[in-house]
């Protein structure tokens, strides 16, 4: 009996070494060797992302594929020019940290996944588990979208209130003798706000060659503010046309202060508008409850007893 077992052992071991063999034989038939493998090294092209894959941290590395999965699902869902749409959005919020569209897109599709997960978490296997994860998609994939329009109405808010301060150093400083490139990057040094980056930025791009009217057009390719625009349209007419900066200047500055006034006497003309809501829902039934309540005890009390 005991060389039965050693038999079978002798024989599966013989089995093991020769299924070894033919696997690694099989595996090592295409590979090149000697002389024709060191070529093959030497002529072989190296990927970009393959070079700085392995500098990223081990969640970056296991993050990017998985954003690049969920964007060309964002992108499958979305309309065409979603791209260039989600680019605007960015300039007008000022392009926030190093959000791009692809990483909003990416994020995008990410929520979508979670908030339908959530979903069907919370309504179980089913049809309510169905509409849930339903809402939940639609609201993680235009979640981002809304974030991103909420910012950039605030920021162009932002823009829109510094804009008259930022006119009149901007005046002030080119009536001084200073040029004009010299008062925006003055201004741009001493104004705080979204007005600042955007006069740097300008200052920027006449730096690396465009010219003062195409800076301009840019900044107000990345604006809302009516104002702004009219600015930036009389700004650029007296460069191509040659007037004097100084009294455009003074001009624009001038109806800035006019339109500001303005603006403020049409949201004091709102507020009785406003506060009427508040008023009918909440402070008349208080009134009311004070004023009458009494009265009304008084009242139920006097019936009452008259009854008895």
């Amino acid at each position: 009996m005991p060389g039965v077992i050693m038999l079978v052992v002798a024989l599966a071991a013989i089995g093991l070494a020769l299924v070894t063999i033919v696997l690694a034989v099989s595996w090592g038939a295409g590979e090149a060797t000697g002389v024709a493998r060191s070529l093959a090294i030497i002529e072989r092209q190296v990927d970009k992302h393959e070079v700085g894959r392995a500098d990223l941290p081990a969640m970056e590395r296991l993050f990017r594929p998985f954003m690049q999965k969920t964007r060309g699902l964002a992108y499958r869902l979305s309309p065409d020019g979603t791209s260039d749409r989600m680019t605007r959005r960015l300039d007008l919020a000022g392009n926030p940290g190093n959000w791009t569209a692809e990483r909003i897109m990416g994020a995008k599709g990410g929520l979508l996944l979670g908030f339908a997960l959530v979903g069907v978490l919370f309504g179980g296997l089913g049809m309510r588990g169905l509409l849930y994860a339903a809402v939940g998609a639609a609201a993680g994939f235009f979640l981002p979208d809304l974030l991103l329009m909420n910012l950039g109405m605030k920021r162009q808010e932002e823009l829109r209130l510094g804009l008259a301060d930022a006119l009149d150093m901007l005046t002030v400083c080119v009536e001084a003798g200073q040029g004009f490139d010299a008062a925006l990057l003055q201004v741009a040094r001493s104004v705080d706000g979204p007005i600042a980056g955007e006069f740097a930025r300008v200052l920027s791009e006449i730096q690396i060659g465009k010219s003062r009217g195409q800076a301009f057009s840019s900044l107000a390719d990345r604006t809302t503010v009516p104002e702004a625009r009219n600015f930036i349209s009389a700004l650029v007419q007296a460069d191509r046309l040659g007037l004097p900066i100084g009294n455009v200047l003074r001009e624009q500055s001038h109806q800035m202060r006019l339109v500001r006034r303005q603006r403020a006497e049409e949201k004091a003309q709102k507020v009785p508008v406003k506060i009427l809501f508040p008023m009918l829902l909440f402070i008349f039934p208080a009134l009311f409850i004070v004023i009458i309540g009494p009265g009304a005890i008084r009242m139920i009390d006097t019936f009452s007893g008259l009854g008895h």
